[in-house]
């Protein structure tokens, strides 16, 4: 199939585009929200490519992956035409969440593809038919040295989504472990940091941390996590939205309690044979819940039953 959809969750698009199919990213001048074409921070296969907004009218596409409200009305814009779709909601609602009613609530003819089944669950999804497709990742392989008894949290924009990502809770993990972060906009934090590196290169600098930090109140899971996960780091998370279905015991350790979550840092850090176990089943538990086959072939049978 020829699939359009627009670049606005990098991460996830980097496992979307490995799929069989052709993948067409809309570009508009200077590369704003509404047409960013190709990520340069991601290793995308040649199949994903990138069309001027103008010249998708021409273009054979047979399904549409929608992302955002707008993306819509783009479509319908640049395309000229209706064609099969779905829209996929990266995040957790926001607001009045037991209230809060998605914009596609109202439609009973788009698919909402939730990325994980917490979304589908807090979402008021109204009429719309719903989808979960959990997350998937490309394996980067087994990169953790663990060499460096440091912890490493990946997050963008922590200044301004302090709360959201758990910004503010970094000062006491910072006491009981060295932290180090890596992301966009990262460089006002007071800790080591990282500033928007390419992901495999960020794996390779995160993989010489001991432990992974999931500091986030109020996400919908974190590709970041998944991630780290995969490349063998043990995980210290806060037990909030779908990380308490996504790290197992024996992967690392969840609470509420941030006096908990401290002293797991401070054990994960003072003993790396401990780290490296936790870290073997960290991966196993990712490898086997997010691996990339599984989620490429969901995502065949939705767009076959789709188009």
């Amino acid at each position: 199939m020829r699939i359009l959809l627009w670049h606005v969750h990098g991460a996830w698009t980097s496992a979307f585009v490995r799929g069989p199919h052709e993948y067409v990213l809309p570009l508009v001048p200077g590369r704003g929200p509404d047409g960013r074409g190709r990520a340069d921070t991601y290793d995308w296969p040649g199949s994903a490519r990138e069309v001027s907004w103008d010249r998708l009218r021409h273009e054979p596409i047979d399904a549409v992956v929608y992302q955002r409200p707008r993306d819509l009305d783009l479509a319908r814009e640049w395309l000229g035409r209706d064609l099969p779709g779905v829209y996929v909601e990266h995040n957790t609602p926001a607001g009045d969440v037991p209230r809060t009613r998605h914009p596609l609530a109202g439609r009973d003819d788009v698919t909402l593809v939730h990325v994980t089944h917490f979304n589908e669950l807090y979402w008021d999804n109204g009429r719309a038919p719903t989808r979960v497709i959990e997350h998937g990742v490309p394996d980067p392989g087994h990169l953790c040295t663990g060499e460096l008894p440091r912890a490493g949290v990946v997050v963008n924009e922590p200044v301004r989504r302090t709360r959201v990502a758990g910004t503010d809770l970094l000062p006491r993990f910072h006491e009981a472990v060295p932290l180090d972060v890596f992301g966009m906009k990262v460089s006002e934090l007071p800790y080591g940091t990282y500033e928007d590196l390419p992901q495999h290169l960020m794996h390779r600098e995160l993989a010489r941390r001991r432990v992974y930090l999931h500091p986030y109140r109020w996400t919908s899971l974190g590709l970041a996590l998944i991630e780290a996960m995969t490349i063998g780091m043990p995980v210290v998370a806060l037990a909030a939205t779908e990380a308490v279905e996504a790290v197992p015991p024996e992967a690392g350790v969840i609470s509420t309690r941030t006096d908990v979550l401290v002293g797991a840092l401070k054990e994960f850090a003072a003993d790396p044979e401990r780290a490296a176990q936790a870290g073997k089943a960290a991966r196993a538990a990712a490898l086997t819940r997010y691996g990339l086959g599984r989620f490429l072939a969901d995502w065949d049978r939705l767009l076959d039953e789709v188009v």
